[in-house]
């Protein structure tokens, strides 16, 4: 095992969740929400996950500027200085790029963890042991290794990665082709092939070589990264950001780590994971109640009802009868009443409507 002091942890905290409207609005995104009555949000549990491997002062958080307060609030043992706020949004692949240049004045030598902050883990204790290989893994090798999890159905909403040529390590593979969101059709044929893994969005490296990589990919950043690892006044820092942030391409860690490289590998992990993502999803990966209904810590009543998702606010009681594969979210001052299948496309078209007929404070 290498020298656990050099392992480092990004938590990309800056998403809007707006598939999980209501309860994940524009002001408190799902992140910042305890969306399972654990006592603790998705941000914080993620936190306390790798708080258990990586030592609190190798974690740092990218966030937007919006969200730097609740970042501060929910995490407070987090130093200001591992907080990273985006003047203006640029997707996740900048935004660690830049993560990187911090983490390169503490320790060149460092192996990095770039995971999302809205992620459901199952076991942990797994989870911990498939992290210490991948850090060990990527300590030794220069390439980028994602973590996979082997299809339980054939989820339209995710990310499939084909495994390819094994490597030396075993149940690590060489990525042969990505493909994000397929129609079911194809994933139901991906999981079924048993080729394929969904993307979890964790990724991976040793710094140097995660350097390499955005040099490669990001093709305007190393000149500019260059200037900033030589700047240590954390004004000067914020005003470099300010000034050339904005010209940084909107790219995620996905797109370019699965579809942009080609020396990236995936390890098959079995912690139990399932993205916060989306109703339906969710859905799929809870456990069903009476009726294959989930209900997400919510009082309520239910009779003649079958396959829904029911999430109400603490101190409301539902009382609902005959409703088969429906949505039902409320949050503050909106109810969502939506039919599960196909729901992410008529969620963005209703987050549209309510922004346009009511104002954004019901988004």
């Amino acid at each position: 095992m290498a020298n656990l002091s050099n392992n480092y942890c990004i938590i990309l905290a800056g998403g809007r969740g707006k598939r999980l409207w209501p309860t994940s609005r524009h002001e408190h995104p799902k992140q910042f929400v305890d969306f399972f009555g654990t006592g603790r949000t998705l941000l914080q549990s993620t936190f306390d996950r790798i708080a258990g491997l990586i030592p609190i002062d190798h974690i740092y958080i990218c966030t937007c500027k919006e969200f730097e307060e609740l970042v501060h609030e929910q995490l407070p043992d987090i130093d200001h200085r591992h907080i990273l706020s985006e003047p203006v949004n640029r997707n996740t692949a900048p935004s660690v790029a830049w993560a990187g240049v911090r983490i390169h004045r503490e320790c060149r030598d460092a192996r990095v963890v770039v995971v999302p902050s809205d992620q459901l883990i199952i076991d942990d204790s797994a989870f911990r042991r498939c992290l210490e290989d991948g850090l060990d893994f990527v300590g030794k090798t220069d390439i980028i290794l994602t973590m996979g999890i082997r299809p339980s159905r054939p989820e339209p909403g995710y990310g499939y990665i084909q495994m390819g040529e094994p490597s030396l390590f075993s149940g690590i593979n060489k990525v042969q082709s990505f493909t994000e969101k397929p129609e079911r059709q194809f994933a139901q044929l991906f999981m079924e092939s048993g080729e394929f893994l969904w993307n979890t969005g964790m990724f991976l490296s040793n710094l140097n070589y995660l350097r390499q990589f955005f040099q490669t990919i990001i093709k305007d950043l190393p000149q500019r990264l260059s200037q900033l690892i030589d700047i240590h006044s954390e004004d000067e820092e914020q005003a470099f950001v300010k000034q050339y942030y904005s010209a940084y391409p909107n790219l995620s860690m996905d797109k370019a780590a699965l579809e942009l490289s080609d020396n990236v590998y995936v390890m098959c992990c079995d912690f139990g994971w399932a993205d916060i993502g989306t109703w339906h999803a969710i859905y799929e990966c809870m456990q069903k109640g009476d009726g294959d209904n989930v209900v997400i810590d919510s009082e309520v009543i239910l009779e003649g009802c079958r396959g829904n998702i029911i999430k109400l606010p603490r101190g409301h009681v539902g009382v609902i009868n005959g409703l088969e594969g429906y949505i039902v979210a409320e949050e503050g001052d909106v109810l969502l009443i939506c039919k599960k299948s196909d729901s992410s496309a008529l969620i963005r078209k209703y987050v549209n409507e309510v922004g346009i007929r009511y104002g954004s404070a019901y988004i």
